[in-house]
């Protein structure tokens, strides 16, 4: 599994880099970025908070926009952000946003056109944690968050996989995809209309059916214009009490879907995150 170094920049002491590595999985080229802390410099190895985007993002807009650099620089942890969905000329598409290349939903397609490609579920669960910890100075220790499409996979991913994290968190995840319009689009191209095997991809059915959780920290913004109809927190907290699970679900007024949120309270999340990866 190799991997090709595409831009570099030194930024808080450390080094954001970016790279393109073709992926088995995905049957595409596919591009990731990695923040290394300077600590990595001196040979030390480190663990992984793997960032999942939003609906229309790649590995670019977290690392750019988030601020996220100078606190995984003192905390010493790496950050992989790897894009959205497969991409190239003979990668299924749609003229939509919410479907196709920048909405791979963090699942597994089964249905034609999209199976081909669209794997984003073992790529980021197995393939590409694979490719990060045989290039990189990191350890096998590793969290999981994200944001908006990319916060739903967090979520799902760390609930169908508890042995593999240590902590998730998200900001405005998509809670409930199986009841909102978003979520509805994607799971009737991706999966097909047996709704049955959409539960396997929806936070609040894992929920609800698991009697253990990881370390859980969720954020939303109060403001946001996708508050009721697409994200649903409520119906996360009421999955969350079926089992009692303690998770911690934030309100915060007047903050919407950006990442001007997301670089309000980043901080507090990568620390949250590192407490959990040292333990």
């Amino acid at each position: 599994m190799t991997v090709e170094q595409i831009s570099q920049n030194k930024s808080c002491g450390g080094w954001h880099k970016q790279y393109t590595h073709r992926s088995a999985v995905l049957d595409c080229d596919m591009r990731f970025a990695i923040y290394l802390p300077p600590c990595t410099s001196a040979g030390e190895k480190v663990p992984v908070l793997y960032w999942l985007s939003g609906l229309t993002c790649t590995d670019e807009n977290f690392m750019q926009k988030a601020g996220a650099q100078r606190v995984a620089a003192e905390l010493g942890i790496a950050i992989v952000a790897p894009d959205t969905s497969p991409r190239g000329e003979d990668v299924a598409d749609d003229e939509g946003y919410d479907l196709g290349k920048g909405a791979g939903f963090y699942l597994n397609a089964t249905e034609e056109p999209w199976a081909r490609h669209y794997r984003m579920y073992d790529y980021i669960v197995d393939e590409l944690p694979k490719l990060i910890e045989s290039n990189f100075p990191v350890t096998a220790v590793r969290s999981v968050a994200g944001h908006s499409m990319g916060g739903h996979g967090a979520l799902t991913i760390a609930l169908k996989n508890q042995a593999l994290y240590k902590s998730v968190s998200a900001f405005s995840p998509i809670t409930n995809p199986t009841q909102c319009p978003w979520g509805k689009k994607a799971f009737s191209a991706y999966l097909g209309t047996d709704k049955s095997t959409w539960n396997e991809y929806d936070t609040c059915y894992l929920m609800r059916n698991s009697d253990t959780m990881l370390p859980t920290m969720v954020d939303q913004g109060g403001a946001d214009d996708f508050l009721e109809e697409q994200l649903k927190p409520e119906a996360l907290t009421a999955a969350a009490e079926v089992h009692g699970h303690e998770i911690n679900v934030r309100i915060h007024e007047g903050y919407d879907h950006s990442y001007y949120f997301i670089a309000s309270f980043i901080e507090e999340h990568l620390r949250f995150h590192a407490e959990h990866l040292a333990s």
